[in-house]
Order: C-alpha cells, then structure tokens, then sequence
C-alpha cells in the first residue's frame, strides 16, 4: 500500500510549527494500518487487528454449563458400561467461536458428528480427535491393557472403526438428550459422519458457536470429544439457558403482580347502555337541527349491549328501578380473543 496522507492539527511534528499541513511518510501510513514489519511475524495491529479479529463475545450461559456437567457424570457411566473400562471424564474448557475459525482448527484427522436438534430445528457438531478414536476402536475390540492404542497415519478410517465411532457418537447424544430433560425435551438425532470438514458446515462461517471440550480418559489411553452448538440452534430456549439456577423468574414479583391485580379489580370503568345502532349518511346528519326526531328500532324488551369504550361487555333487558331506567344484565359477551365465558 502507498500514497501520501495530509495531516494537520495537533498532529504536528516537534520541528514543525503548529496549524500547518503536513505528508506522512509511507512508514507512518504502515503504522497507523497495521501493515508493519511485525505482520510478517504474525503480528496484527492497528486497523488490520480489528477487521481480522476472530475473537466473539461470549454471552454466559449458566444453564448450560450446569447441563454439561450433568452429561459429565452421566457420560461417565454410560460409557463404563459400554468398555467395560475405567473411565475418567471432566470438561476441559467451555468458550465461543466462529464456525469457520473453528473447522480451520480441528486437528486431522477427525471424525465430525452431524447432529439434529429435532425440537429446536437446527444442527450440531461432535468432533472426535484422532486419539479418541483409535483408543475407543483399541478398546471395543479387545486390546491389550495397559497399552496405549497404535495409530497408523495415512490411511483413511475404515468402515468398522466409523461404525464403532458412530456407535460411541449415538450413546453421547442419547445421554445429551437427556441432560437437557429438565430444561427442555430435545431429541439430538445422528445424521452422519464426515472425516472432511467442509462436508460439515451446518452454519454460516461468521456464526458465533459454544464449543465444549471434553477429556476422556481410559486407563493410559484417551482423547478428546467437542460439541459445537451454534447459538442459533440455542435460540428457542436461550433464556432459560440464562438462567442462573431453575425456576428463576428475570426479576418478576408475584407480590406486586398480586397488587396490581387487585387494584385493577378495583378501579371504575364507565359503561354505556348501548339501545340502537343505525348507519345514516352524511346527507341525512346535516340536515338535523334542535327538534329533530330520531327513530330507534327498540322495543321495551329489546336487547341492550353494554359498552366499556368501543368493546361490548354485557348484554340485558331495560327497565325501570324507582325513578331510574336500568338494565337487567343477562350475560356476558363472549369476544373470539377470550377464551373464557
């Protein structure tokens, strides 16, 4: 990049006097971009540091960890019983990122678990590290204690070790599934399994994304396990996720609801006795003056509807009490909003 930037104001050299213009040199318009000789290094500053930023602001999802932490324990043994093995599981780090940042990261090779959220209509991702799978293949099919599982590089996966793996992947979103009961009923339903990457992408690049380690450890041998979550597929229960334990209400007071309720029950309303409507047109209404007589269509058993501004409310027959008119109220005007009588 090249070219020459006019400077003035404060931004004046000691030697030079203040108020004037003055060209910054090609070194300085590296400066303030970011284009300096530490960008070679991996350095990025300045302008370029912010457009190229891969960093997302992580909104806290207490709830979500805590659900985590229930498929911690309930994996634990789900998968005892499935290896017949001794095994240690802890979540290593919970954190945000975009999912095109996070497809260039995943260590080759892997396998990526396509899943369906089946409630919320959308997709995630468990990503199986190359270590966890030759270990779960290692174990299932009857290696040697002790020993830690042997990894032969530059071959693709083999049909039954992606079918052990899609049978490890299917009992880890059974037991997901399940830690997410009490919140929501959600079925993780397995689509398919991708060793590329690029055949996974359930999300736009720039989407922000929970990701979840999880170490799983078997004896000396062992790997890791991620869950990706696009914060779209959490959208349908993103406030209950916020929550900071169950049953929060986000600052609601039954006591004060209770009050205004009771008020309300007591304010004065005014209602109109409503005995005829008749459509008359603009023609007929100029030409009426003091004495003019207007016909109503209303006998003295005649229906009248009582009004609260433009919404009926009640409905009844006129008569007299003492020296008043009144109505008698005989029901009540059932709108299609209302579902009660």
């Amino acid at each position: 990049m090249s070219g020459s930037v006019s400077a003035s104001g404060n931004g004046h050299r000691a030697d030079e006097p203040p108020g004037e213009d003055r060209i910054l040199n090609q070194e300085e318009i590296d400066n303030l971009l970011g284009f300096t000789a530490g960008r070679e290094a991996g350095a990025k500053q300045g302008v370029q540091a912010l457009v190229t930023a891969a960093g997302v602001t992580y909104e806290r999802l207490p709830m979500l960890e805590i659900v985590f932490d229930r498929l911690e324990r309930m994996l634990t043994t789900s998968l005892r019983n499935f290896t017949a093995e001794n095994v240690d599981i802890h979540i290593e780090n919970i954190y945000a990122r975009r999912f095109g940042d996070y497809l260039e990261g995943v260590p080759l090779p892997a396998m990526l678990g396509v899943f369906r959220a089946e409630e919320w209509d959308n997709y995630g991702l468990v990503t199986v590290d190359s270590p966890m799978i030759y270990s779960i293949v290692d174990v299932l099919l009857g290696g040697r204690r002790g020993c830690s599982a042997m990894r032969i590089e530059g071959r693709p996966y083999t049909t039954i070790e992606a079918s052990l793996v899609e049978r490890l992947i299917r009992l880890v979103l059974a037991d997901l599934s399940t830690a997410f009961a009490p919140i929501t009923r959600i079925d993780m339903r397995f689509e398919r399994i991708e060793t590329n990457p690029r055949f996974a992408a359930i999300a736009r690049p720039g989407n922000a994304c929970v990701v979840v380690r999880m170490r799983i450890d078997m004896d000396t041998r062992g790997g890791m396990i991620e869950f990706l979550l696009p914060y779209a597929t959490l959208e349908p229960v993103r406030d209950t996720l916020l929550q900071m334990f169950m049953g929060e209400k986000f600052g609601r007071d039954s006591i004060w609801e209770n009050h205004l309720a009771r008020e309300m029950r007591q304010t004065s309303v005014t209602l109109d006795a409503v005995l005829d409507e008749q459509s008359v047109s603009l023609q007929d209404v100029m030409r009426l003056k003091v004495g003019s007589l207007l016909l109503l269509n209303t006998r003295p058993d005649s229906e009248v509807v009582l009004r609260c501004g433009a919404v009926p409310m009640l409905s009844g027959r006129m008569g007299r009490h003492g020296e008043r008119l009144a109505v008698r109220v005989e029901q009540r005007i059932v709108r299609r909003e209302d579902g009660d009588a």
